[in-house]
């Protein structure tokens, strides 16, 4: 049996004393863990469990240092989202969200300072990658832009409330970072920079033909600087380790997958959990980009809006399910359509219950 908890009572020869009473020891199998092999109430340390992969809903995350959540959000072609919560209390006691929305109204605290030392690369980071593995094809479309007011002009956009948010919240700015390798529509990297710039822009500032005034506030985003350290993220849509930088990029996930966000929070009792590091990744493996759809555009995602889908994530709101396909955060992304990045109503609302 993968997890086994039994209690150890036995004398040591030689006169040494006997091992305490109650003590646990836990025996995990080798390779990757469901979550019901680490189940809710088990702890990482008795079973030494951190660094280990834990899999549900075709997604995965690395066991973090307790006092460490740890959520995966994976956007997929056919409708559906996938992905779930890890948390790690101080005391290294697990629990899970596997839910695929609730409504959290609670968003007062306070931030906190990262202290994280020596952060160090995964053992699966693609940073020796060429700078042009993956590359998506550059743009090829012709003709005018279609219009970013699509989503304004389609039936229920400022009429569907409906949201979900995460056990998650930026307190402060969103430091974020480029990363090394191929980038979504074959963008430059300073391309790259202004196009994810206005997928956050479109969250922190509540973007929406709607009416409704911005109110998430001093809650930012600020580009820091270009690294040759990518996403915590690997192929098979699995979180990998922190490496202590919340990096944008682009590379291999798994087919099925669109793109993928990461995101490391502090527990915080009372209050939504405090936001560390966050990591998306665009999958050009599989996927063709485009930053400017017009016309003539087929079979393409648009970078800005399932950016602005992903940077939704950061700050803390849930996919919506079902025929909510006018919202920024419905759980997949149309092709050749700009319309998720304009906000509708059901997103400003979401984004104002946390902030």
């Amino acid at each position: 049996m993968a997890f086994a908890l039994a209690a150890s009572l036995s004398a040591v020869a030689g006169g040494m004393s006997e091992a305490r009473a109650g003590a646990t020891v836990c025996e995990l199998d080798e390779g990757e863990l469901a979550v019901s092999d680490l189940p809710s109430g088990s702890s990482v340390i008795q079973c030494d469990a951190v660094g280990r992969v834990v899999t549900y809903d075709s997604t995965g995350v690395t066991v973090p240092e307790p006092g460490t959540a740890v959520s995966v959000d994976a956007m997929s072609t056919d409708g559906t989202s996938h992905g779930f919560t890890m948390e790690v209390a101080a005391d290294g006691t697990v629990s899970y969200d596997l839910t695929s929305a609730s409504v959290d109204l609670d968003g007062t605290g306070s931030d906190k300072a990262d202290v994280l030392v020596n952060p160090a690369r995964t053992a699966g980071d693609l940073s020796l990658e060429p700078d042009d593995a993956d590359a998506d094809a550059s743009d090829a479309g012709t003709g005018a832009e279609v219009a970013e007011v699509d989503a304004a002009a389609s039936p229920g956009a400022c009429s569907d409330g409906t949201y979900a948010t995460k056990d998650q919240k930026e307190y402060g700015i969103y430091n974020w970072y480029i990363g090394d390798g191929g980038l979504p529509a074959g963008l430059s990297k300073s391309d790259a920079l202004w196009s994810f710039y206005e997928a956050l822009d479109n969250i922190t500032e509540s973007n929406n033909n709607c009416g409704y005034s911005d109110q998430v506030g001093a809650h930012t985003a600020n580009f820091l600087d270009y690294t040759s350290y990518e996403a915590d993220v690997n192929s098979r849509d699995q979180c990998t380790s922190r490496d202590g930088l919340s990096t944008w990029d682009a590379g291999n996930l798994a087919s099925g997958t669109v793109a993928i966000t990461c995101s490391w929070t502090w527990p915080t009792p009372g209050v939504k959990n405090d936001l560390r590091e966050a990591d998306v990744r665009f999958n050009t493996t599989d996927y063709d980009f485009t930053n400017k759809p017009t016309a003539s555009c087929s079979n393409k995602y648009d970078v800005r809006s399932v950016g602005t889908h992903e940077a939704g994530h950061i700050f803390g709101l849930k996919d919506i399910h079902g025929a909510h396909e006018n919202l920024t955060m419905y759980d997949t992304s149309i092709q050749c359509s700009t319309r998720a990045r304009t906000l509708a109503k059901g997103d400003v609302l979401g984004l104002r219950s946390i902030y």
